[in-house]
């Protein structure tokens, strides 16, 4: 088997130099073209303690630094590249095998799913008369509790009313948003008309800006003060059979 290239020149380079000069001498000619360490000592099989020994004292040109200064932005560049591709794989392995663990949900699992939801999200019942309301601009969760409003609760998509918060900078998309919502929730667009206008803080710390933000969908159903005292009920009873309080 053939003696792959850069041996070759290592050898040829190592034969020259030791007869017509020193490596070192070479070792600072390849510096003064704006070479790095690790490109010197590919070339010089040298250690790389004497290598900085020998440099210690030799000064770039502004070429020669650029070059170097661009080597370590693009090394710095694919290190981070590297690490991103790397967490990202970790990433998906780690949802995909969470994924697997959750099955089929039963009706019940939905059920206590939605009143979960209604205890993080939901209007409570602090004065008398209290509908049932529920808001968020995740639209995973806003489906999940349409879904468990008509298959758990009973409720009728005649008693489901809609408003959609926006802030002010939205006000050239909202017939665009309107359209996003109702393709969410499946119902016609004309169940969104309601549109609540907030005015828009500069310094926002919102991650759903720009082209992404479509506001914040809330859910009001009709003559629901009952069914609100009933979740109330749902929800003290998961909290005294839940065994871990």
């Amino acid at each position: 088997m053939y003696p792959n290239h850069s041996y070759i020149i290592k050898k040829i380079i190592t034969v020259v130099y030791d007869k017509k000069g020193t490596r070192k001498n070479l070792a600072i000619r390849y510096r003064k073209r704006g070479l790095s360490y690790s490109e010197i000592l590919k070339l010089l099989p040298v250690a790389k303690s004497t290598l900085s020994v020998w440099l210690k004292d030799v000064s770039l040109a502004k070429k020669q630094k650029q070059r170097l200064t661009e080597k370590r932005r693009q090394a710095q560049f694919k290190a981070q590249q590297t690490c991103r591709e790397k967490r990202i794989k970790i990433t998906e392995e780690i949802k995909a095998a969470a994924k697997r663990e959750i099955r089929a949900i039963s009706k019940r699992d939905l059920w206590l799913i939605g009143v979960a939801l209604y205890w993080a999200e939901g209007s409570k019942e602090h004065q008398r008369g209290t509908r049932v309301q529920f808001g968020n601009s995740d639209p995973r969760m806003i489906k999940i509790f349409l879904g468990w409003l008509q298959k758990c609760c009973q409720v009728l998509p005649s008693d489901i009313t809609f408003s959609i918060y926006l802030h002010e900078t939205a006000v050239k998309r909202e017939r665009e948003i309107q359209k996003y919502w109702s393709k969410i929730t499946d119902f016609p667009i004309s169940r969104f008309k309601q549109i609540v206008w907030k005015k828009n803080k500069i310094n926002t710390k919102r991650k759903n800006v720009g082209e992404n933000y479509c506001g914040l969908l809330r859910i009001t159903i009709a003559k629901s003060t009952n069914l609100n005292r009933k979740i109330a009920g749902w929800i003290e009873g998961i909290y005294k059979n839940c065994g871990v309080v």
